[in-house]
């Protein structure tokens, strides 16, 4: 999803996107929190975050993630939840399982897809009702 919000954004780096490679199967394959998410919030965060301790924080940062996090659990609950283990189903350390996963095109994969699918065009209308509310403030 960090690609697609930097493709958004304009904004290409690659560097960005290989920090967040272990998000893939819930944090580091731990089934834990999505990665999907992980990365709406990296992208979010890339655009209101500040650079170093000395700059100023933009409180944005906090309210775009927050309705990020709510529109991506909204998203996520058909699956069970917002942890990869719920919408993938399945455990990343068992190869086999991970092979199946990849090559069965009726996989849960599938919801991992649709997911992605979502979670960008919600990342997109968000980003977009932010940087119309940029314009307003000023």
């Amino acid at each position: 999803l960090l690609a697609v919000g930097q493709e958004k954004t304009g904004r290409r780096d690659e560097n960005a996107i290989r920090a967040v490679g272990a998000f893939a199967g819930g944090i580091a394959g731990s089934g834990h929190v999505c990665g999907i998410l992980l990365g709406g919030v990296a992208v979010i965060s890339s655009l209101y975050s500040r650079g170093s301790l000395d700059d100023k924080e933009n409180p944005r940062l906090w309210a775009a993630s927050r309705t990020f996090l709510q529109r991506f659990e909204e998203l996520a609950e058909p699956f069970g939840g917002i942890n990869c283990r719920d919408i993938a189903g399945i455990d990343w350390r068992d190869r086999e399982a991970v092979r199946e996963y990849y090559a069965d095109r009726e996989s849960t994969r599938r919801n991992c897809i649709q997911l992605v699918g979502e979670a960008a065009y919600a990342l997109g209308v968000l980003l977009e009702e932010e940087a119309a509310g940029e314009k307003n403030d000023q």
